[in-house]
Formats: structure tokens, C-alpha cells, sequence
């Protein structure tokens, strides 16, 4: 006999609440991140990249960069997956205009800002993960590695974020970049302490 009791579900209450918690979450940390002219990985952290470099909003940036990905999403992760992450992909750029509008702070240490912003998306993703979602781009490269070797979502993730984060001394001073690839490996050993195969029993 054992006290163990299977797996349940997750509801579509808890899917729901988690979906808008885990965007929010990351759009919080991102706030946080361009605040602080700091870039963080991911498809994210590309928007963000390149909004620094040419002045478009981020939420627009955030939308057309994940678009090419949808077709690898279809084909490696199946609709339910996708249709999950399209609709985080467009809560974060929702989120993004609002707390734009709502958060106005006038003072912000950079290092603060880059430090919890990175930890506040790694959080914001790893809920996102964990009720069979991404936030497009990468997350889904990283995933799909995942699930067909057993590599660690977060390592993948971070290998592609190095690349991001070099560029980002095309556009932002060195200090700033320094800053955001410390940020980006608080953010990726979060997903990679914490999202792993067998590591979560809920599904």
C-alpha cells in the first residue's frame, strides 16, 4: 500500500487562472527589464532588443517576432499547445500596454531592475510550462528538445540566450549587457532547476 495518489488534471480553471497568472507575472518582469534598459533571452528579450533599437513598442515587436514559430508549434507541440501559446503571446502584449499605462515609477536602480525582472519572467514561464504553454520562439525550440532527448528546457533556452544577450552590445552600453546576462542565467536556472521530466506530477 502508499499514501502516493495519481496525478489530477488540471481544470480549465486551472489552466485559465494559470495561463493569466504566469503572463502577467512575465509581463511584470519585463516592465521591470526595459525600465532598466536591460535585455533578458528569448523571443522576449529579442522584442525588447529591437526596441531599443528602432523605437517600436514592444507588444507589436512581441507579436511579429513570435510569428514565424507558429508552424513549428503546430508540428512538433499539436494545436492545444499552440492555440495556449498564442493566447499567452497576446496576454503578454495586452499586459505589456496596461501596466505601462498603470506602473509609473520614477526611480528604479538598474541592477534591482534587471536582477527581478529576469526573476519574475523565469517564474512567469515556469507556470506557463507547467500548464502546456510557452511564450513562443524559443521556448518552443527548447521544448521540443526537451521532450525528444531529455535536455533540459532551461540549458537550451540559455545557449540561445547568450547569443541575444552578446548582440545587445550592439545597442545598449556594455554595463547594461553585463547586467541582463547576469539577469538572463537567474532567469533560465529557474526554468531548468525546476522544469524537468518527472520533476512535476500535475499535467
Amino acid at each position: 500500500m502508499t499514501d502516493e495518489q495519481p496525478a489530477a488534471p488540471h481544470s480549465l480553471l486551472d489552466d485559465v487562472t494559470g495561463l493569466v497568472t504566469g503572463t502577467f507575472t512575465v509581463s511584470l518582469g519585463l516592465f521591470l527589464l526595459d525600465t532598466s534598459v536591460a535585455v533578458t533571452g528569448g523571443t522576449a528579450g529579442l522584442s525588447l532588443l529591437l526596441g531599443h533599437a528602432v523605437g517600436w513598442p514592444f507588444w507589436v515587436l512581441f507579436l511579429v517576432v513570435n510569428a514565424p514559430f507558429g508552424i513549428l508549434a503546430v508540428w512538433k507541440k499539436g494545436w492545444n499547445f499552440t492555440l495556449r501559446t498564442l493566447a499567452c503571446i497576446v496576454l503578454v502584449s495586452g499586459f505589456s500596454i496596461v501596466i505601462e499605462q498603470l506602473l509609473v515609477i520614477d526611480r528604479l536602480e538598474p541592477i534591482f531592475g534587471t536582477l527581478a525582472g529576469n526573476l519574475l519572467a523565469g517564474i512567469g514561464l515556469l507556470i506557463l510550462f507547467r500548464h502546456r504553454a510557452s511564450l513562443g520562439g524559443i521556448n518552443i525550440i527548447a521544448l521540443v528538445i526537451q521532450d525528444a532527448t531529455g535536455f533540459r528546457a532551461g540549458w537550451t533556452q540559455m545557449a540561445f540566450d547568450v547569443v541575444i544577450v552578446l548582440c545587445a552590445l550592439l545597442v545598449v552600453p556594455w554595463p547594461n549587457v553585463v547586467m541582463s546576462a547576469a539577469g538572463a542565467v537567474i532567469l533560465n536556472l529557474v526554468l531548468a532547476l525546476n522544469h524537468r521530466p518527472g520533476r512535476y506530477i500535475g499535467h
